[in-house]
């Protein structure tokens, strides 16, 4: 064939090509004035998340657009560098900011096919692309990005300029920069990357959505592959590091809010304050918030949480599947799409039944994990497996339920509670909150229910009564009767009341001590009557509750009025610490992304006698009286910790609405909650300790693990005396505290006091 017929295209081609460059040529000059500043490279602040901490540094939260970790070059591995290099921009260190060779093959791609202009972008042209242009794939937009390039090439430095494109570029996921990919994509720091992964990310900035690991495995699997073999071909990894790495595999996190600790509604806690103070810059300024919440207690106090309101869900019978879906025979992405409906629960998995018979269950779990739930696991749900189960509580194929794995590594099938639960803990002695969890999932009821819900207290409020007994006179040995009472509807604000005692029998009289130990409600009402519901009512805001959610009734002995979990604890602190009023806080620190402090909490310490709101030796009676409820009465199962140093009491509203259990030790209150949003019965039986304490009780095993016993000391002017069962004073009888002003009787002098 005659060379003439490759002359006359490979003339053309140079013709064309001469012409390109000539038009190429002339458009530069014209745009090269109009080029933007370049300022914003030199003084390179990029939009920083908020980011919130426990107070011992651990990330429980990040608000922001832009989820951004910004890292200085010399804190970047070589394997990352390599990675980045080989996926977008071989030549990097040695052109000039364009690479000529991509640019040539980028124009013969153009010219061929007369479309977009692909291809040849280096990691500087990324930069400025990202900083001062748009995405459009035009030959103007390419001129202004080569001619920005050469320019930002001639004010920064290589490294300086891969700083920025690893700090800046978007990855996905709301993942801006490398360092935040990697935690977010494998839960890792940079150092901790392995090539498998380095490759992954690096194949990201081409095309963010196309290779995502979590919406798109398979087109990411060979992006990454290709990563690999430039990596091999440019020397970057040797034979043996390029096979290991093609077959290792990846644990890609499909979370996005997956965090180390769970403490999501602390964290809109903070973001919320935040918002208030810095509503500008609250979600792109860097600021860095650390709370007082310690990483141990937060995660005693979720398990705790958690576990107990899983047991309240057992007790009362499995409710059936969450719903039915018609399935064909599929694949794995028609499972995919039938679950995506389903959102897990952290540890409490969403599944597809492809089988189901009395003796095992097939679930197709999100992620293609296919598990046998069989024997134990089945035991919870056995009824729903019964051929005879109704239709809409049927497990069988298409079927959603929730499994989780045991203790001993199998499956079970469980569900997710109705009811609600919260839990609160705080340092007494100066208020910071170690443990808040709002709510059994935050991501399916955002409702915080430690400081929004409020609650009626139930019996958890007569520590309070009796409190305020002792200030009019009582003492832990005055006599009560424990009989029926009929109240009028004067003094209640409604109809004829007529209360009864929780398990619904009388004992007649006894001491105060004894009545709070069990709960007795007679007692709780008589001492009301006998102190003046407008004296309780005043005496109570002395810890912080609110007068006018507490009408001055004598249902108020009860708890019938209306409180937080925020606001219990801070009450319970009071009888915790000798009698002081301390305000609890949750952020210790705000910093900004310089380091600089913005704020700092300068917490009250109990102590200082402007903070009292109750004597010390009133403090002491109660905590002592309320030792007695663990030893001896209502809360006796906490007695399985082995400490001598609990104190707190039960709380059960009328007709099992809400339980609590309220409890402290002299450096740690823990308050626990059980209850539905839309308030109704718990069930029959399900009082404070039955629902609540083992809540509070699992918390406590863990937090006071390492803590000595710290009985509060006797403060001056309180006394020990003997005495019997009527309350005189007796040589054989049982010690108990006095005032010293106020000691009980001897023997043969007149009754020591009762209310009738």
């Amino acid at each position: 064939m005659s060379l003439r017929w490759f002359a006359f295209p490979a003339l053309l081609l140079a013709g064309l090509l001469i012409m390109g460059v000539a038009v190429a040529g002339f458009s530069l000059l014209l745009a090269y004035p109009n080029l933007p500043s370049i300022e914003a490279l030199n003084d390179y602040q990029p939009k920083i998340p908020l980011r919130v901490y426990t107070a011992d540094g651990v990330l429980i939260g990040e608000f922001g657009e832009e989820r951004r970790s910004i890292v200085q070059i010399d804190s970047v591995p070589a394997l990352l560098k390599n990675a980045i290099i080989s996926a977008e921009d071989e030549r990097f260190y040695q052109h000039a900011g364009v690479d000529y060779v991509g640019v040539l093959r980028a124009a013969y791609s153009n010219i061929l096919t007369g479309g977009k202009l692909q291809g040849a972008s280096t990691i500087t042209m990324q930069v400025a692309r990202n900083f001062f242009l748009s995405s459009e794939k035009t030959v103007t937009r390419k001129l202004y990005e080569a001619l920005l390039a050469f320019r930002i090439e001639g004010s920064l430095s290589k490294d300086q300029i891969l700083e920025i494109y690893i700090n800046q570029i978007y990855l996905g996921q709301r993942a801006y920069g490398f360092a935040s990919a990697a935690q977010i994509y494998f839960g890792k720091t940079l150092p901790q990357l392995s090539p498998a992964e380095a490759a992954m990310l690096a194949g990201l900035p081409k095309a963010p959505s196309s290779f995502n690991p979590v919406v798109n495995p398979k087109r990411a699997k060979q992006r990454q592959l290709y990563v690999l073999r430039r990596m091999h071909e440019l020397g970057y990894l040797d034979d043996v590091r390029f096979a290991e790495a093609q077959k290792a595999p990846l644990t890609v996190k499909h979370e996005l809010n997956d965090y180390a600790v769970h403490a999501e509604h602390v964290a809109e806690m903070v973001r919320q304050m935040l918002f208030e103070r810095y509503p500008q810059d609250v979600y792109s300024k860097g600021f860095r918030v650390y709370t007082t919440i310690v990483k141990a207690d937060q995660e005693a106090a979720y398990d705790a949480m958690r576990k107990g309101l899983l047991e309240y869900d057992r007790r009362h019978g499995y409710r059936g599947p969450e719903g039915y879906l018609a399935l064909n025979d599929g694949d794995d992405e028609a499972y995919e799409e039938a679950l995506s409906d389903y959102q897990d629960s952290d540890n409490i998995y969403a599944g597809l039944v492809l089988e189901a018979n009395p003796k095992q269950v097939k679930v197709y779990r999100r992620g293609g994990e296919t598990v046998n739930v069989s024997g134990e696991g089945l035991k919870f749900a056995a009824r729903a497996l019964d051929e005879k189960a109704a239709p809409n509580k049927r497990i069988r194929r298409g079927a959603i339920v929730r499994i989780a794995k045991t203790d001993k590594g199998g499956w079970e099938i469980l569900q997710l509670p109705l009811a609600e639960s919260a839990f609160l803990s705080v340092n007494p002695q100066d208020g910071s909150i170690r443990s808040l969890v709002g709510g059994f999932d935050f991501y399916r009821n955002k409702y915080n229910h430690v400081t929004q819900a409020w609650r009626q207290p139930g019996s958890g409020f007569k520590p309070f009564i009796y409190s305020a007994a002792l200030e009019k006179g009582f003492t832990p040995a005055t006599v009560v009767n424990d009989a029926p009472v009929v109240v009028d509807p004067f003094l209640t604000g409604g109809q004829v009341w007529e209360p009864k005692n929780y398990e619904g029998t009388y004992e007649g009289p006894m001491r105060l001590k004894t009545a709070l130990a069990k709960s007795k409600n007679m007692v709780a009402i008589r001492v009301l009557q006998s102190i003046g519901t407008q004296y309780a009512q005043d005496y109570v805001t002395r810890f912080g509750f609110d007068a006018d959610r507490h009408p001055p009734y004598l249902t108020m002995a009860l708890g019938s009025g209306s409180v937080t979990l925020w606001q219990m604890a801070r009450a319970y602190g009071v009888f915790a610490n000798g009698g002081f009023k301390i305000e609890p806080y949750i952020v210790s620190k705000i910093v900004d992304d310089r380091g600089t402090v913005l704020a700092q909490a300068q917490p009250q310490l109990a102590g200082d006698e402007n903070l009292r709101v109750i004597d010390a030796r009133n403090a002491f009676l109660m905590d002592n009286m309320m030792r007695e409820v663990i030893r001896a009465g209502t809360g006796a199962r906490a007695m399985s910790l082995g400490r001598q140093d609990l104190a707190g009491k039960t709380g059960t509203t009328n007709d099992y609405v809400d339980a609590w259990f309220n409890g402290y030790q002299p450096n740690l209150v823990g308050i626990a909650w059980v209850g539905f949003d839309q308030p109704r019965r718990l069930g029959n039986s399900e009082t404070g300790a039955v629902a609540a304490l083992p809540i509070w009780m699992d918390y406590m095993a863990k937090a006071l693990k390492n803590a000595p016993d710290s009985p509060m000391p006797v403060p001056e002017g309180i006394v020990s005396i003997k005495i019997n069962e009527s309350g005189f004073q007796s040589p054989e009888g049982r010690p108990e505290y006095f005032l010293r002003e106020s000691p009980p009787p001897e023997a043969g002098a007149a009754e020591p006091r009762k209310a009738e």
